[in-house]
């Protein structure tokens, strides 16, 4: 199967601040491509302490580099009439809707699911499904908060969750992994 994941971290607790996005590509259920952008927010230079204590990018890592808009021919080919993948993708797709928004950019044709969620129902009884924990149970290395690394745990959690229920498919992902694909 088929998919990108995808991560952004944000400099401030407002959705359309990202200054980070990482993507990791799937083709034939191997991991084919990871890259990642600094992004300088429509904020910039306001960074919040918390966000920045979370991920270490600050504003000067950020100052030559593009914002969302300057940045998007590249990134709409990762995400347009994709498959994506994000763990806790209510956040990761907010941050997509709203960041958009703020620039007046129509949003992609494209399907998501979260790790977050089907975790929930292939690993049945964990005390908690964030993305550290589960790679640790799994022994995937990574380095968190940082979007290339945290968009590459992420493919590998879900190469490893639809090896485990044997979904080879978008058409039984719902059945198999106890979850749902939505629409941006």
């Amino acid at each position: 199967m088929d998919f990108i994941s995808i991560d952004f971290e944000t400099a401030t607790p407002q959705r359309d601040s990202p200054c980070e996005i990482g993507v990791t590509v799937v083709r034939n259920r191997k991991i084919v491509e990871t890259r990642s952008w600094l992004i300088k927010p429509h904020y910039y230079p306001h960074f919040n302490s918390f966000n920045v204590a979370v991920h270490g990018i600050r504003p000067a890592d950020v100052k030559d580099q593009p914002d969302f808009r300057e940045l998007w021919p590249v990134l709409k080919p990762y995400l347009e009439g994709q498959f994506l993948i994000a763990h806790n993708a209510s956040f990761d797709m907010s941050v997509l809707r709203k960041t958009l928004a703020t620039y007046n950019i129509p949003l992609p044709e494209a399907r998501f699911a979260c790790s977050l969620k089907f975790s929930k129902s292939i690993w049945k009884g964990l005390s908690r499904y964030d993305l550290k924990t589960l790679c640790n149970m799994h022994q995937i290395n990574f380095l968190h908060h940082r979007a290339a690394s945290d968009a590459h745990a992420c493919a590998a959690l879900s190469l490893k969750a639809f090896d485990l229920t044997g979904t080879a498919s978008e058409a039984e992902f719902d059945a198999k992994m106890g979850s749902k694909i939505s629409r941006i």
